[in-house]
């Protein structure tokens, strides 16, 4: 059966140098998140092999490259430039922190918090050409040319107790990712048979189900459904593609996919950096104007042409706003 919440990565991996136990788990979970019935294929795991050996050590250069998680505390703030980039405030900071659905998540299901907790942050990054003012001597010009850097949707994902779990799960979440690729290339084929659009529909339902359940970096559903409720979805789309058949060119075909995917991970999902010169408006400056700063931020970019700022940061949870009590809140309003 598929296991949506399966150990994955022991968080302790060398690049090149895997336990045999490690590559057996992503093969399977490579044909789980794609079409399961790749198996009734001869010689899938050889096929599968070298490509899911790839993307293992592709993913593993992407977490462990990433830098130390910064300190987003009311200290860290005024410390490091990059947060007074991303926020408006420190507040405004710890507000979005701590009303984040992850975050959220994380806090009512643990028990005895760890002085800190490490996330991925993620966030849009939107450039504008307009016109604005400049201080040129003691002269103020109007309507000049300038560029805007502005920060949207910020969103974590993966909170974890500890800066090791936390990048364990980004290595999986990141292999996940390419299987999402993989799978919306397969449901992308164009086919004229009945009984193929009928399996592409099932297989773009197991896309978009896979997507609600966190396996890419995609921004989820605003309430995801429960992980009891995700499985049995999923398990009613395995029997679906049961019933449909096993066209073995077909398969065949998705077999392809899935190898020619994998294989090309470093070019389905990059790892980037942000480089630009902001003021405090987060409006680009040349190298000799003092008011700006040079900021740099780790980025991601995948096949679909989808841009995202990752951050690894560390949070106090005694800094976070208070969790609301749903119940008080609703007995105020009776």
């Amino acid at each position: 059966m598929f296991k949506l919440l399966q150990s994955f990565f022991g968080g302790n991996e060398t690049r090149g140098r895997y336990p045999e136990s490690l590559i057996e788990m992503a093969i399977e979970r490579a044909v789980d998140g794609t079409d399961s019935r790749l198996r009734l294929l001869p010689g899938y795991r050889k096929r599968l092999r070298a490509p899911v050996i790839q993307a293992i050590d592709h993913v593993v250069a992407l977490v462990d490259d990433l830098p130390a998680p910064l300190a987003a505390s009311r200290d860290g703030f005024n410390a490091d430039p990059r947060l007074a980039t991303l926020f408006v405030s420190a507040a405004q900071m710890l507000e979005v922190l701590g009303h984040d659905r992850a975050m959220l998540e994380y806090l009512s299901g643990s028990s005895g918090l760890a002085d800190r907790l490490t996330a991925l942050l993620l966030v849009e990054r939107i450039e504008k050409n307009a016109l604005g003012m400049e201080l040129a001597g003691d002269q103020v010009r109007r309507d000049v040319a300038q560029l805007t850097v502005s920060f949207r949707n910020h969103r974590l994902v993966d909170v974890a107790d500890s800066e090791a779990e936390s990048r364990r799960l980004l290595k999986r979440r990141a292999f996940d990712h390419l299987l999402t690729l993989a799978l919306a290339r397969i449901a992308e084929a164009r086919e004229e048979r009945t009984d193929l659009a009928r399996q592409r529909d099932v297989l773009r339902h197991k896309l978009a189900t896979l997507e609600r359940s966190g396996w890419s970096f995609e921004a989820g559903e605003a309430t995801p459904p429960a992980p009891v409720s995700l499985q049995s979805e999923l398990t009613d789309i395995e029997t679906q593609l049961e019933r449909l058949g096993s066209d073995a060119g077909v398969l065949s075909s998705h077999l392809d996919i899935v190898v020619e995917q994998l294989a090309q991970a470093e070019q389905l999902l990059q790892g980037d950096t942000f480089r630009m010169r902001l003021d405090s408006m987060n409006v680009q400056r040349d190298a000799l104007d003092e008011t700006g700063r040079d900021i740099e931020l780790p980025e991601i970019c995948n096949a679909r042409g989808r841009r995202n700022v990752l951050l690894l940061i560390s949070v106090i949870p005694g800094e976070l706003p208070p969790r609301e009590n749903l119940l008080a809140s609703a007995y105020r309003y009776l």
